[in-house]
């Protein structure tokens, strides 16, 4: 470590950042190689030399990227803008450091985590049921809070029924890598979630990815590779949640019926934000839920509290609920979260006029962000815009620029997406204003051009 310091000193600002830089590029491409060889083995009776630095963790390459890359920043003086300390509820702002700032770095879209009723919920359900369910729900019984969440989340698809998970990414690990197996063919969406992609691994199945939002890309993938696999499935997400964009729904449904093929949409960040009334992709499009085969979705968004939810026909809910690890071996929902998320999606209903004012904020923050010249990438203006920044070094300076202003937004660096695609993720809630985000859209111009 500080043969590295040593050679930190002195060296100019721009040789700083191409250090980094390098540190991310070397990253990367090891990256892609591991991906090429996720396949390989080694040889029979071959022998991998042993070192003490095999059983350390400080000398795992990612550890000693992660090291270079935080004394380069240290040197550059580029405060970590992540963990940000925040005193209390988190909507469109937040108080940090003692602070209050202009909140975008929080998913609260139709402003119910804090709402009065939901708190209430889960404070009226602590009384009754305590903090925990103490173990899995066949083994600790059901709560009837847990039952009415479920049929809610089922009415809100329109399909026959539902299963929460205590996580969301758990419940894309746990769903996928169950329901699937080495001889079936899993198909995704270039930037799908990585919860996806551990689920596949997961189940063992052959994995390809399609071209994002690319449909005819897809259509060619299966009348070349659908007779080599018994079962397949594809997977969205209803809106991509570092782009801001969604697919066209009607025609992934038509390509999974003709090739005989299952559809899963991850509504992680759809629900509450499509559709008339926050119903999600499927309203917004005005197709029935049972045209696709597995919804998925998380709790803790829109609906103020923690964990996801597979949602479906009966038999895909039974297996799930009888079988799937990540369900069958894991904790129940706790009543207090059940409560608050069937509360949240009882005041989105009873309140349809949070969705329509999150939708005309978003866009109106598009709009703006536009008429400044910001590259907003492929935002379509539901919840989430990106303000694209070309490095992993911009995107952490202009979000600490920004906080300096009283403006809280999280830069997304490598690996998260790819360095060039590094950028600050804005997150749109009901309860901004207009005038919050004229000041926003202005500061951030302002500080491009300070950078």
């Amino acid at each position: 470590m500080n043969k590295i310091n040593k050679g930190l000193f002195g060296l100019t600002g721009k040789a700083k950042e191409s250090l980094i830089q390098k540190a991310i590029e070397k990253r990367s491409a090891r990256d892609a190689q591991a991906e090429a060889d996720t396949a390989r083995r080694a040889p029979s009776g071959a022998r991998v030399p042993v070192s003490d630095d095999l059983c350390r963790f400080d000398k795992l390459p990612g550890y000693k990227d992660l090291m270079v890359q935080r004394l380069a920043a240290d040197q550059l003086n580029i405060s970590n803008p992540f963990f940000r300390l925040h005193e209390g509820t988190a909507s469109a702002t937040s108080v940090i450091d003692g602070r209050e700032c202009i909140n975008f770095s929080s998913y609260n879209y139709l402003e119910l985590s804090g709402h009065p009723r939901v708190s209430q919920a889960a404070k009226d359900a602590i009384d009754q049921y305590g903090t925990s369910v103490s173990a899995s729900r066949p083994v600790s019984g059901e709560r009837p809070v847990q039952q009415e969440l479920e049929q809610a989340l089922a009415a809100l698809h329109g399909t026959e029924d539902a299963v929460v998970f205590v996580s969301g990414h758990a419940t894309n690990v746990t769903s996928i890598g169950y329901l699937f197996g080495p001889r079936d063919l899993v198909l995704h969406d270039a930037l799908i979630h990585n919860s996806v992609l551990q689920g596949i691994q997961l189940s063992g199945a052959f994995r390809l990815s399609f071209p994002h939002n690319d449909w005819q890309a897809l259509e060619r993938m299966l009348e070349q590779r659908r007779h080599e696999f018994e079962r397949v499935l594809i997977v969205v997400e209803g809106i991509y949640s570092m782009d801001g964009d969604h697919p066209d729904l009607p025609k992934f449904i038509e390509l999974k019926r003709r090739h005989r093929a299952f559809l899963m949409v991850d509504e992680a960040h759809s629900i509450g934000v499509m559709g008339e009334r926050g119903h999600g992709i499927a309203e917004h499009y005005g197709v029935a839920g049972g045209a696709v085969d597995i919804w998925m979705g998380t709790l803790s968004k829109t609906m103020a509290g923690c964990g996801g939810y597979i949602a479906g026909e009966q038999a895909l809910i039974d297996h799930l609920k009888f079988s799937a690890p990540g369900f069958l071996y894991s904790v129940g929902m706790p009543a207090p979260m059940a409560a608050a998320s069937l509360e949240a999606i009882r005041v989105m209903q009873e309140e349809p006029q949070r969705v329509r004012q999150l939708c005309e904020r978003s866009r109106y923050f598009l709009a703006r962000a536009r008429e400044q010249g910001l590259d907003t990438g492929l935002s379509r203006g539901y919840s989430v815009v990106p303000v694209l920044c070309g490095s992993s070094i911009k995107a952490v300076r202009l979000s600490n620029l920004l906080l300096e202003k009283g403006i809280n937004v999280q830069p997304i660096v490598y690996p998260a997406v790819e360095e060039k695609l590094a950028r600050l993720r804005f997150f749109i809630s009901c309860a901004h204003t207009e005038a919050q985000i004229d000041a926003t859209v202005a500061a951030i111009a302002d500080a491009l051009k300070q950078l």
